[in-house]
């Protein structure tokens, strides 16, 4: 199941644990690394969490994929949520991992059905909580 193009498989947990999230709702964040060629579960956030709790989860040095639900209220006061898929690639961190994560985003970002925005961030003020409620309205 590996692709091609960056020889990374997905860990089927990967996308359980997604669509838990999706449908189920109970989990508010889901991160995921790469390791040994395989998409792999990181750490995965309880529904109570909040979004700083999701970004201090983050390392300051690695690149992680992550998933965050949030729930927003619109300007028209209705409750609303949005499933975020977040490429976290640090400054600091391996120009090899950057590349590595990079090349196999677009395919592990396609086996989770559901994501409705996308963002990547290199610093954690390019993924402000503003910024993500500005991208969901």
């Amino acid at each position: 199941m590996a692709n091609a193009a960056s020889g990374m498989a997905v860990n089927d947990e990967c996308k359980l644990k997604f669509l838990e999230l999706k449908s189920k709702r109970n989990y508010r964040f889901i991160t995921y690394k790469i390791e040994d060629q395989q998409v792999m579960l990181d750490k995965i956030g309880g529904p109570d969490e909040t979004y700083e709790d999701f970004t201090n989860s983050l390392p300051a040095d690695e690149c992680r994929y992550a998933v965050f639900d949030l729930d927003f209220t619109t300007d028209e006061n209705c409750q609303k949520s949005k499933i975020f898929f977040i490429a976290w690639s640090p400054d600091t961190s391996k120009v090899r991992m950057k590349m590595v994560y990079a090349s196999s985003k677009d395919r592990f970002k396609r086996e989770l059905d559901g994501i409705q925005v996308e963002l990547q961030a290199t610093d954690p003020s390019e993924m402000s909580f503003d910024i993500i409620k500005s991208r969901a309205l």
